[in-house]
């Protein structure tokens, strides 16, 4: 029985997972650690939507199996957010499915249409789901430029040309994690009509539609024939800070939803009704705790950007998400994107997410999370700012500091 598993196989090992295990030493060693790598939202979910569930989860009949594509009332209310939102009408019974989390949905999807041998196309740099939720399925990933959705809408058609056999479906992600990025409806629109002159399907992560810092990011559903070939996963995790309640949707193209349905009822009986309950209040509920969540990332967005700059790492200013996409700064330029990630939390106490787990066309970048307090980036960046000024001194000697634990394995 020696060796690993097909699937395990397929996986490499998990960049992140260095960083994790050094601050999780370093931790319980009494470090104090600022954490900018995880996306995890630090906000406390609404209290009137917890109120919700608590009071849902007192009644005697919700605590049985719920409905695997989610309860009708969940459904309907995302289908009114998408009409006040979008503009955008949907069939509650067709177009709609309740998920756990949009993560948990696009692998799903994943599963659902690829099989082995299909060719995807995929954003790089991006969230590593929108690539090996295809690999674990079996299918493989071409990797097309993406630091901007124009530099992705402008090599399509040379992945397309260029890949054997024929792509059979591509991934979109704006708000980009990791990149911050936001498209348009007119990328959008070109995107819709590359697909159909490819036979295309789309599936697009739109996670971070409501944590915008300019204009409200669209819905590729917006666009007209979008429904016949493509679907949109979103979640309420970063929208109202219930990452670990597990909740989200997908929605678009009724074959797409069929088929996504129908690998959910062999998998799961759906969330916990209280739950769902509990997100139909905060979906048809005051939204004034969005805009208030919204400024917030923003006040963090602004102080990191201007702190981080005066310690001497210039950090482009994102137009939506709750992450900042840096480039490693000059001063340690000759390392990796996780050779940076391990000597910051080592030297400086900060940790950031390596670009290399977003892709081969991440690596030279970090990604660093809104999820601290404005305080705590400030103590972060003077952190930083004595880090840079060591490594400069450094360079200039040729002397380079032992870093403890260091772990590039």
């Amino acid at each position: 029985m020696a060796g690993e598993f097909y699937k395990i196989r397929r996986l490499p090992p998990y960049v992140f997972e260095q960083v994790n295990r050094r601050k999780a030493a370093l931790r319980a060693n009494g470090a104090d650690i600022i954490d900018l790598g995880m996306g995890n939202p630090d906000l406390p979910t609404p209290k009137h939507i917890v109120d919700k569930l608590c009071e849902t989860a007192q009644k005697p009949d919700v605590n049985g199996y719920s409905a695997s594509r989610g309860i009708n009332g969940l459904r309907r209310s995302l289908v009114n957010y998408y009409k006040r939102r979008f503009d955008v009408m949907l069939d509650k019974d067709r177009e709609v499915i309740v998920t756990l989390g949009s993560k948990e949905g696009f692998a799903n999807l994943a599963q659902a249409i690829s099989a082995p041998g299909d060719v995807i196309l995929a954003p790089d740099p991006s969230y590593p789901l929108h690539s090996f939720g295809f690999i674990i399925a079996g299918a493989s990933i071409r990797g097309v430029p993406a630091q901007t959705p124009e530099q992705y809408l402008s090599n399509l058609d040379h992945a397309i040309r260029y890949s054997v056999p024929p792509p059979t479906a591509m991934v979109l992600c704006y708000p980009s994690n990791p990149t911050g990025a936001v498209a348009d409806l007119d990328f959008y629109r070109e995107a819709v009509k590359i697909a159909r002159q490819h036979d295309l399907w789309i599936l697009s992560d739109l996670a971070y539609n409501e944590i915008y810092f300019e204009d409200p990011p669209p819905s590729i559903l917006q666009v007209e024939g979008a429904r016949d070939i493509a679907v949109e996963t979103t979640t309420l995790s970063k929208t109202y800070s219930m990452a670990g309640w597990r909740i989200g949707f997908a929605a678009g193209n009724e074959r797409l939803i069929g088929a996504l349905g129908r690998v959910k009822s062999y998998l799961d009986y759906g969330a916990y009704t209280p739950i769902q309950v509990a997100a139909c209040a905060a979906l048809d509920g005051p939204q004034d705790c969005v805009t208030e969540a919204r400024e917030i990332y923003r006040a963090r967005r602004d102080t990191l950007v201007d702190s981080f700059r005066r310690a001497g790492w210039d950090v482009p200013k994102p137009s939506a998400s709750m992450f900042c996409w840096a480039p490693v700064p000059e001063q340690c330029k000759s390392m990796s994107s996780l050779e940076f990630s391990l000597a910051l939390i080592n030297e400086a106490g900060v940790a950031v997410a390596p670009g290399s787990g977003f892709g081969e066309r991440g690596e030279g970048y970090v990604r660093i999370a809104l999820v601290e307090n404005e305080q705590r980036i400030r103590q972060a960046a003077r952190n930083i700012k004595k880090f840079l000024q060591t490594r400069s001194q450094t360079a200039a000697t040729g002397e380079g500091p032992v870093l403890e634990g260091k772990e590039l394995s």
